[in-house]
């Protein structure tokens, strides 16, 4: 059966928008440290307070939709976001901006998580294939957008007046959701919290689960931890980047559109494991390119640590889905929770090492995590 175009393009913003805002904040952190007075450690928690959200919800969504229903919790958590982000742009100071962008991240389990379930309910297994593809090529993007055109936008009318346009798109994308997302026709509501609750049990003694989020947690750390802080370094001497210049530097994610399904074929020649050491082995590459002096070489470390992290999180999911039989979609939830705990924490880690050594600091914070992350494949996780 043939997709509907309008049904891809409503999963493809929907998975745009999810990452539209989360880390959007990235590309204008120089400007917010100099308007709201705030630290290194205080601009990386603006980052890192919307990644808290998501990990806090993320394992909770799922329960509540299953129990309540889907289109209506996607569409009703793209208005949500809506809101906190046209506050935003009225943030007194950088605590009011750490809460606001908290509750930005309640906003995103609620579409990421449910979507993916709605999209296994209501499709065949060919049709979900294709789908879920067109939904990570929408996330990809919306990870890059929301740096690039905050940073942009933040030129030409400010960084209030551009998170004020950032909540209008997201408004906007809410509405073509809601009117082009088709109705659930399989959902079955089953509200039965009990027996969701002794899975949740099992899976924290899973040692399959437990160390594929161990890895999560140390993936994004590194991510977010080293997406935060070059822009400090790039904003400073000898390079002096403005907040365009900063938001060109994050095309770099659109290697993910590429990179994503090459993935693939790498865990089918060398299994999951393998493909994971081999990933994280190049993401430690690239940070080591980070320390040299030229620009090029600090965009070419930056493709290779994000294309590391890309193949990393593909064959972490895959080596959950050929490991875990059972409440697939709950430890998929609290692989993100371990996920995006980390992002949190890569956000604050690195900004205690950018205030104490400068960019050096991060880059010795970020080889230690990855470091951690190649100890916990090789000692935890079975070969696949």
């Amino acid at each position: 059966m043939k997709l509907a175009i309008f049904l891809k393009a409503a999963v493809f913003i929907i998975g745009m928008s999810a990452f539209l805002q989360v880390y959007s904040v990235q590309a204008v952190l120089p400007v917010l440290m100099a308007d709201l007075r705030a630290t290194e450690v205080q601009a990386g928690l603006a980052v890192g307070a919307t990644v808290l959200g998501v990990a806090l919800m993320s394992p909770f969504m799922g329960m509540l939709s299953d129990a309540f229903g889907r289109k209506i919790f996607i569409v009703a958590s793209l208005l949500y976001l809506s809101l906190p982000t046209a506050l935003l742009a009225f943030s007194a100071d950088i605590h009011q901006m750490i809460a606001l962008r908290f509750l930005q991240g309640l906003a995103v389990p609620g579409i990421t998580v449910v979507l993916i379930a709605y999209i296994g309910e209501e499709f065949e297994a060919g049709q979900v294939a294709r789908l879920m593809a067109v939904y990570v090529s929408g996330t990809v993007l919306g990870g890059f957008l929301g740096r690039f055109l905050l940073g942009y936008l933040s030129e030409w009318a400010g960084w209030r007046g551009a998170f004020a346009v950032m909540a209008a798109l997201s408004l906007a994308c809410a509405l073509f959701v809601w009117t082009q997302l088709p109705k659930s026709r399989r959902f079955t509501a089953k509200p039965d919290f009990q027996t969701a609750f002794a899975t949740l049990k099992s899976h924290l003694h899973n040692r399959y689960v437990v160390s594929a989020s161990l890895l999560g947690m140390c993936v994004l750390c590194s991510l977010v931890g080293c997406f935060t802080y070059i822009n400090l370094h790039l904003a400073d001497a000898p390079y002096r980047m403005g907040s365009s210049e900063l938001a060109d530097i994050f095309a770099v994610y659109l290697i993910g559109m590429v990179i994503t399904p090459l993935s693939a074929r790498l865990m089918a020649r060398f299994g999951s494991v393998k493909t994971i050491v081999l990933a994280v082995c190049l993401s430690m590459a690239g940070v080591l390119m980070t320390l040299f002096a030229p620009i090029a070489a600090i965009i070419a470390g930056l493709v290779l640590v994000s294309s590391g992290v890309f193949v990393t999180q593909a064959a972490t999911i895959n080596y959950i889905s050929a490991h875990v039989k059972q409440g697939r979609s709950l430890a998929s939830g609290l692989y993100y929770m371990a996920y995006y705990s980390g992002g949190t924490l890569g956000a604050w880690l690195c900004g205690l090492a950018y205030a104490g050594a400068a960019w050096p600091g991060v880059a010795a914070v970020l080889l230690a995590v990855q470091a951690l992350a190649l100890l916990v494949v090789l000692k935890k996780m079975k070969t696949v």
